[in-house]
């Protein structure tokens, strides 16, 4: 057998393939979905890795902060995280306390998928979140029971 071919083999064995065009060498897909086994195991984050520490804001007003999480709810970094707390904080945010605000930006500072996976019961939240009622709520919304199609909503609420 040529090297060239025996090289070819042995990369596609090694790796699981999927298939992105008419070629003959085959390729692991490097953007695995979202509830995929691989997925889950590529966006875990470490037990030992401590809760993330929030920026000191003083003096910052409770329409300061809501503008803010409002914001920060929308623009995360992945369309999944984006999608579910932007909706989350359009339908919340308004009528939650200064606490409860408070809380939602702690909860802001996790990584992301960690976010979605803990909403979406993917993932066990670590004790710090695992008796939230925020987190319950998020999950709540995340089920989507009444199956409404969500969208990004619009900037001027």
């Amino acid at each position: 057998m040529h090297q060239r071919a025996l090289a070819r083999q042995i990369l596609c064995a090694a790796r699981p393939a999927r298939r992105f065009s008419n070629c003959r060498v085959l390729y692991a897909d490097p953007w695995p979905l979202p509830h995929s086994p691989e997925h889950l195991a590529s966006t875990t984050t470490p037990s030992d890795v401590p809760a993330p520490t929030p920026l000191p804001r003083p003096n910052e007003s409770v329409d300061t902060l809501r503008a803010r999480l409002v914001y920060q709810s929308r623009k995360r970094g992945t369309l999944e995280s984006d999608l579910l707390l932007s909706t989350f904080a359009r339908d919340h945010l308004a009528t939650m306390s200064k606490v409860e605000l408070q809380e939602y930006d702690k909860l802001l500072d996790e990584p992301d998928w960690d976010i979605y996976y803990w909403s979406t019961n993917k993932r066990t939240p670590p004790e710090r979140w695992a008796n939230s009622p925020l987190l319950e709520k998020l999950r709540v919304h995340a089920r989507n029971e009444g199956k409404v199609v969500r969208r990004m909503p619009p900037l001027s609420s």
